[in-house]
């Protein structure tokens, strides 16, 4: 059951009383110590063995190694089995150890912090762990917040406190908290001693944005929310101080509870080898069964015979019973078709790969001095399989840092940068930036290219200065002067800084506020302008207005919005402005970039005066106040004049939009779950190109209720598979004809995107509903959920891992991220200066959304072909060593005596073949990296399951048997010609053969050599001849006579020419079949790797190239809403002076071209091209498409 339906909450509603420690200890509430370890010194032991076991292999082996120890029916020593055992055992106990010791120790570093605690009357240093509920804690300026604490009061007025939640959300912008009214005043300790206030409030629960309690206090009673709340992982800023009453502490904070449960993660690989394990242990049983009845057969009728000199042991009552014996002991002898060491070479290749994403330089993020880590171990292949990515989009796509970039002034355009001839030319790093020097208080930092607007400055144009005087009055941002000069914007949204920050350099810097006044610095001149109202943003408004009185006396309405709510409200005189500013909007947003409309209105005083009296008596109404405010904000905002509108880069991480069309071309759906609201959601979609105007429809789902977001659900589906309906009457027939058709789905997942609100989805989730949203976003190639919650991020996860059962992976940088992280397949963190939540229950870490495509293309890909590969040959190598004992079994009674001796067998898979395969499995790669992301293609075979499934084990298994058959009767058959009747000089024949035979089989497996693998694989049977005579060597036996009696065996048998030709004979036998059978299917039947392969080595002479993905520029006609993340509220609380003091689309779907053909296939055919890198279909389908548009060279 997923962890965020487990109901761990017994307390229906939580008490609190301050300084009452006897009274808040009867609840037995959870301490501030935090534990995300798993194990400790006492449950390291067993609880490790308890998960090792669970693997189906440990447990067989740990059968196998108790059947050893019985004497009666052991062909094998029983050090064979438990030294691989206790190996295994002891490498993955041991990495188990080290991971759970970091967690242990990060742990530490939290519980260790110092906070300061109200303890008997003075403040005392305390650690974090030992902080408890109703403690009153003291915070200070840039301190992490310690346990979730209700805010008392703090060094500024009112109460007020500025916190940073990036650990919480992603989010850098700083927020406002604010304490009651009656408690603001207890800065004293004293005062703070005496209270003893106790809160009612919810019980703990992961809902970051919601709280609700009630603080009762001398007889009154107080109603508390979010905004009264300081939560574990912000860390209050521009705060000099402030106290809080601990509430949740520890694993009960909101923050630990977003954690959700660790959760022990395997591959498919490792599910699929469980199958296995248990299909070969049938198999084993078959075998033993077989060769138990040739036993009771060879015993009834011929062994009989021979009891004179071999007589029956006493415990061997009958030949049935002989046969039971057998059995038990042909399931030891061959019992290695799965040896042990497969699981340490796992484990090995598992680390290796590991190391090579930690090591990787090209992940390396030198600003921030972060490199890529792989927190886990075990996860490496599956990142070669990835179907579904869902990812966060504050913090992860983007940067969540607003830049101004362009502007149109009363018909003209500033922002572009132009040559000599009078041509646009791209602005690069290398571009000259405007020299700003004239003003003394200019931001240092801030860029801009075109100097024309920097010289209408200078020459006072009058439309450009009240443009820029808009913009430094019409916000509600508040400063602070560190030092002369030195001015730092606290904006609640980052739009707002922005634009402030571009007046502020364009000469009209915003320096002070009051409740009553803003002053500004006018191109070197003091002016105080006299605030006289703030008509606050909301989102049905879509603006912002300011009223002031400027020196001279006049009134002004200054008004900032989206274009549509702005251009409805211009007075006549300003249409011809209108239309040009308008296509000047769709050149903006043509580029990506968010846009403002800015105008402003003369105002009458004596008409001024009657609306303010309206405004007075409106807002102290207590029926329909905001629905009588928003009608007098209406009434006074018509008749504006149009300044001109300004256009802002949401900056998105750098190679995002790269990396997401490199992504989709290897057939990755990518989903965006945010908690921002639907028209920013989309405007970055819109940016890096996830949404497009070409795509048929967005589909814009955002109903109110269960049966509103049904319909919409099935208009969209039915809009999408109706495709086929227009063209005539006996067309309707083709859509259940394609529906299930795989170039069908495809071409629909190129045109159509899905948009769903938080409240939507939650209708959407229900039962009822989560098949229809999983077939609608299936069907989608683009979907965006916004406004979502952690819980409901991860409940979308668990919906496509349950139904679709893809391969899934959620990246994020919050610790509103941190369920879904968890509850993917894969979890990846973006760490850096957005916070370490989400990166600490993560499975991979690196700084930069980009270097996912490097950890799935090359890491992944190469992670999942080496996995892949490297079982083949394994089960082709152990098949081909362990069933020539089968086969043996016929020839020597059935008596399960063993071909090799047991050294051999002891040493074949730990050192003979050991080296080779952990190199292959290590180092090879069928292209290289850069190949590996020019041609995303190559990725889509992980997906499919390809390269190790059922079928191609049965393959590599049927090659293994076939080998061991050939492996045993051409020396058998040679044998008997040449009359040698040695059963040693047979064994080591055997042998021999058996060592060339796979050493040479991995040389013709790789993809890739290197000096290592030439090393390894002749290194090694250069060993294996080492240890041969040296086992059977004079000086080996005379040291220990009973383990090695076969003295001179191999130096005898080894000298002959006939056992080499014998040896060459049975190599080029086992080897040649399948030479030829790989030489035919690359030549008849290429895979899209040996189309690549082969162009990748006919380029070997030149050049490095790069990608030819490059970064297009979107079209798009949709135009940007005013400040997205912008909140209600802000401008009550400017008025209201109580933060003076220290720095603070449609409802159905959007409009669309459909554009449809009666020859509907083929254009599904030529999309499917399009999105295609190279095609990899051959035959009669192949001629019947038509030419790729793809810049890469077609393979044929």
């Amino acid at each position: 059951m997923a962890f965020w339906r487990r109901n761990s909450h017994i307390e229906k509603e939580r008490h609190v009383k301050a300084n009452a420690w006897d009274y808040n200890a009867k609840f037995c509430y959870a301490d501030n110590h935090i534990k995300t370890s798993k194990y400790n010194i006492f449950t390291f032991l067993p609880i490790n063995l308890f998960e090792q076991f669970q693997r189906v292999a440990n447990g067989y082996f740990l059968v196998l190694l108790i059947l050893q120890l019985i004497p009666e029916i052991s062909s094998l020593s029983w050090f064979t089995t438990i030294v691989p055992l206790v190996l295994v055992l002891l490498v993955t106990a041991v990495k188990d150890a080290t991971d759970d010791y970091f967690r242990h120790k990060s742990d530490q570093q939290v519980n260790n912090r110092q906070s300061q605690v109200l303890i008997r009357g003075s403040l005392q240093n305390e650690k974090w762990m030992n902080v408890r509920v109703g403690d009153i804690i003291k915070l200070e300026n840039n301190q992490f917040v310690a346990a979730d604490i209700l805010l008392l009061c703090s060094s500024e007025p009112y109460g007020l406190c500025y916190i940073e939640t990036a650990e919480l959300d992603g989010e850098t912008n700083l927020k406002v908290r604010q304490a009651l009214t009656v408690t603001s005043d207890l800065g004293d300790i004293t005062k703070l001693m005496n209270f003893d206030g106790e809160v009612i409030c919810e019980p703990p629960n992961n809902k970051l944005d919601k709280f609700t309690g009630t603080l009762y206090w001398r007889d009154n009673k107080y109603p508390l929310d979010n905004d009264n709340m300081l939560l574990r992982g912000c860390v209050l800023r521009n705060t000099e101080w402030c106290f809080g009453m601990v509430i949740f502490a520890g694993l009960q904070t909101k923050l630990m509870q977003n954690c959700g449960r660790t959760t022990f993660k395997r591959t498919s690989i490792d599910k699929l080898m469980n199958t296995l394990v248990l299909w070969i242990f049938a198999f084993l049983i078959c075998m033993g069964v077989v060769l138990a009845i040739g036993n009771t057969v060879w015993e009834s009728w011929i062994g009989r015979n021979f009891q004179v000199f071999l007589p029956w042991d006493e415990s061997q009552r009958s030949a049935v019973f002989s046969g039971f014996l057998a059995f038990w002991s042909y399931i030891i002898i061959l019992n290695t078709v799965v040896p042990i060491s497969l699981y340490v070479s796992v484990e090995v290749l598992r680390l290796g790969h590991s190391y090579f994403i930690n090591w990787d330089r090209k992940m390396y993020h030198s600003q921030t001095d972060t490199a890529a880590e792989a927190r886990t171990t075990t996860l490496n292949e599956e990142l070669g399989q990835v179907e579904f990515i869902f990812s966060d989009k504050t913090g992860t796509l983007t940067q969540n840092i607003m830049v101004f970039r362009k502007c149109s002034i009363d018909g003209r355009t500033y922002g572009d940068v132009y040559n000599e001839f009078d041509q646009k030319v791209e602005i690069t790093e290398k571009t000259a930036c405007v020299d700003f020097s004239f003003n003394p208080l200019c931001d240092r930092r801030f860029r801009f290219y075109d100097s024309t607007l920097v010289e209408a400055i200078k020459l006072e144009d009058p439309a450009v200065q009240e443009f820029f005087r808009l913009l430094a009055l019409c916000h509600t941002v508040m400063p602070e002067e560190k030092s002369e000069g030195h001015l730092v914007y606290q904006a609640q949204s980052p739009d707002e800084g922005a634009l402030v920050n571009a007046a502020r350099n364009f000469g009209f810097v915003f320096r002070a506020r009051t409740p009553e006044t803003i002053t500004l610095c006018e191109m070197g001149q003091a002016v105080t302008y006299q605030l006289l109202a703030i008509l606050d943003f909301n989102n049905v408004r879509k603006r912002m207005s300011v009223i002031v009185r400027n020196p001279q006396g006049q009134i002004k309405l200054y008004s900032k919005g989206a274009d549509t709510v702005i251009f409805d409200r211009l007075d006549p005189s300003s249409e011809d402005l209108m239309y040009t500013t308008s296509e000047h909007l769709s050149e903006f947003a043509g580029e990506g970039l968010r846009t403002l409309a800015l105008a402003y209105k003369d105002l009458d005083e004596d008409d001024f005066e009657i609306w303010m009296k309206k405004l007075l008596f409106a807002s102290t109404v207590i029926e329909n106040r905001e629905d009588q405010l928003g009608a007098l904000y209406e009434e006074i905002e018509q008749g504006l004049k149009l300044l001109g509108a300004t256009a802002i880069e949401d900056k998105l991480q750098e190679g995002v939009a790269e990396t997401i069309a490199c992504l989709n071309l290897a057939d990755i759906k990518i989903w965006v779950l945010t908690g921002d609201k639907l028209e920013t959601a989309m405007n970055i979609g819109y940016s890096c190109n996830m949404l497009r105007d070409d795509m048929n429809e967005v589909f814009v789902v955002s109903g109110h209720t269960l049966q509103e977001v049904q319909q919409q659900l099935r208009s969209a589906k039915e809009h999408i598979l109706g495709l086929s309906r227009v063209g005539s009457a006996g067309d309707v027939e083709k859509t259940d004809m394609f529906l299930h058709d795989s170039v069908f789905e495809e071409t629909i997942i190129a045109e159509y995107a899905l948009v769903i609100n938080g409240h939507s989805l939650a209708h959407a989730l229900e039962p009822l509903l989560e098949h229809i949203l999983l077939d609608v976003a299936c069907l989608c190639k683009t979907v965006i959920c916004c406004r979502v919650t952690p819980m409901q991020k991860a409940q979308v996860v668990e919906l496509v891992k349950r139904h679709k059962r893809a391969i899934t992976l959620a990246i994020g940088d919050g610790a509103n991220d941190v369920s879904m992280i968890k509850t993917a397949h894969i979890g990846v963190g973006i760490s850096g200066q957005e916070g370490t939540q989400a990166v600490l229950a993560s499975d991979y870490s690196f700084a930069q959304f980009r270097y996912l495509q490097r950890l799935l293309l090359v890491h992944g890909r190469w992670s999942y072909f080496r996995m892949c590969n490297f079982l083949c040959y394994f089960f082709y190598k152990n098949f081909a060593f362990t069933l020539v004992h089968f086969w043996y079994g016929f020839f020597c009674g059935f008596s399960a005596q063993t071909v090799y001796d047991q050294w051999f067998i002891t040493l074949f898979n730990i050192v003979y073949t050991s080296l080779p395969v952990l190199a292959m499995g290590l180092f090879d790669q069928d292209v290289d990296d850069r190949t590996s992301l020019r041609y995303p293609g190559l990725y889509k075979p992980g997906q499919q399951n390809l390269l190790f499934n059922k079928r191609l084990f049965f393959l590599c298994t049927l090659q293994g048997m076939g080998t061991s058959f050939l492996l045993f009767f051409i020396p058998y058959g040679a044998f008997s010609v040449m009359v040698k009747e040695d059963q040693q000089a047979f064994a080591v024949t055997i042998a021999t053969s058996l060592v060339i035979v796979v050493s040479v089989q991995i040389g013709l497996d790789k993809h890739y050599w290197t000096a290592v693998n030439h090393l390894f694989i002749w290194g090694s049977v250069t060993v294996y001849f080492a240890i041969l005579f040296a086992m059977q060597s004079n000086g080996m036996f005379g040291i220990l006579p009973s383990n090695f009696p076969f003295v001179g065996t191999a130096r005898s048998c080894l000298s002959e020419q006939s056992v080499w030709l014998v040896i060459l004979l049975t190599t080029v036998v086992c080897v040649v079949p399948g030479l030829a059978v790989s030489f035919l299917r690359v030549d008849l039947f290429p895979t899209l790797t040996d189309k690549v392969r082969h162009l990748q080595q006919s380029r070997k002479r030149e050049g490095p190239q790069g990608q030819n993905l490059r970064r297009v520029r979107r079209t798009s006609s949709r135009r940007s809403a005013y400040a997205f993340s912008h909140q209600q509220g802000y401008g009550e609380l400017i008025t209201s002076g109580k933060n003076m003091r220290a720095s603070a689309v449609s409802s159905a779907h959007s409009p669309g071209r459909t554009p449809h053909s009666s020859n509907w296939i083929e254009n599904m055919l030529k999309r499917k091209n399009e999105v295609s890198c190279i095609s990899d279909e051959s035959g009669d389908r192949a001629k019947n498409r038509l030419p790729s548009s793809s810049t890469e060279p077609e393979l044929h």
